[in-house]
């Protein structure tokens, strides 16, 4: 192999470590067949963990305390997208759809993450709270907007 190759990682073998699970293996299967139909060799092995399994679990754990945070960041920026509409009192069906939506963007991302939260990482549950206050605040929204459109017709 060319140094050049080597300075760019070509030729390099990968490798990746997920929890066992049938999504995981699934996500996996999928991926070995993607790299397989660019020409690429993969393999799939399943394996113990003979030590640091603690480490292993909780390298796990934050990676999806990052991503429940996130979520929990995202879900203050559309409480506050709310708060403005209510404030500009902006109480329209096609604002209401847009955080619809929104909502359901955020809500599917949560499913996503907690799918690959195999080990329950503590960040699940602000993220789950975080949800149902928007759940709560679009609630709220629809009222008021259900209300005005009721009185202008």
């Amino acid at each position: 192999m060319a140094d050049d190759d080597q300075d760019r990682g070509e030729g390099w073998p990968g490798a990746a470590a997920l929890p066992a699970g049938t999504g995981q293996e699934r996500a996996l299967r999928k991926l070995r067949s993607e790299i397989l139909d660019m020409g690429g060799t993969a393999v799939l092995l399943s394996c113990t963990v003979l030590a640091g399994a603690t480490e292993v679990m909780q390298a796990f754990q934050a990676a999806r305390n990052d991503e429940y945070e996130e979520i929990v960041d995202r879900c203050e920026d559309f409480l506050a997208q709310v708060k403005k509409e209510h404030v500009a009192e902006h109480f329209t069906y096609a604002e209401l759809e847009e955080n619809e939506v929104d909502l359901a963007k955020l809500q599917n991302w949560f499913a996503r993450v907690r799918q690959r939260d195999s080990f329950g990482a503590a960040g699940r549950q602000a993220a789950e709270t975080a949800l149902a206050s928007c759940g709560q605040a679009l609630e709220n929204y629809a009222a008021q907007v259900y209300a005005v459109e009721a009185d202008i017709h």
